[in-house]
């Protein structure tokens, strides 16, 4: 690895598979013996409380931290301390903006960093902490997932109440799996209230 380290960050709409990605880089860093460290979000314990999971039951051990300031500075505290090489943060969009920051620093001081995040919220707006470290990645890595409705590429995350799209007026974060939420393409992303 060059001495300035790297920033990844992994992102696409729900079901594309961030958390696969994110775990299989983890897992190939682990297996040419680099320190490693995976963090994931308290709020996400859809799967379980001390795994970052991914819809498709790959799992793998992680660092658990809130997410507000102290956890975004527990998530620096703990590399730094322990010196881990790889970092990957998942969901990294439920953090405060400091996050990027702290990110950002971490891979000026020579640590290998990916990120994984939704790109858009449920009303297809970007998330600001996804937006601003998609701004300074060094690498990309966008992927789509495939629309309930047509099967065409999906972008978006649909959010679901009842079966049906929430109304634009519903709270931004609400953590969920598929009882909650569907990949759509830009055609049947459907927001009520727009």
């Amino acid at each position: 690895m060059h001495p300035g380290g790297f920033l990844e960050v992994i992102t696409g709409p729900m079901f594309a598979g961030k958390t696969t990605e994110l775990i299989k880089r983890i897992e190939r860093q682990a297996f040419a013996k680099r320190r490693v460290a995976l963090f994931k979000p308290a709020i996400d314990t859809r799967y379980s409380a001390e795994e970052v999971v991914a819809h498709n039951g790959l799992r793998y051990d992680a660092f658990v931290v809130p997410t507000n300031g102290e956890g975004v500075r527990q998530i620096e505290e703990i590399t730094l301390r322990e010196g881990f090489e790889v970092i990957g943060v998942d969901e990294v969009q439920f953090f405060p903006i400091e996050i990027v920051d702290v990110l950002n620093r971490l891979a000026d001081k020579g640590v290998y960093v990916i990120a994984s995040g939704l790109n858009l919220d449920f009303k297809g707006d970007p998330f600001p902490v996804t937006k601003e470290l998609l701004v300074r990645a060094d690498n990309i890595i966008y992927l789509t997932a495939v629309c309930t409705v047509c099967g065409k590429p999906a972008t978006r995350s649909q959010r679901l109440i009842d079966g049906m799209p929430a109304p634009k007026n519903s709270p931004v974060i609400q953590v969920g799996g598929r009882e909650s939420y569907e990949a759509r393409c830009r055609e049947h992303h459907i927001v009520p209230g727009e």
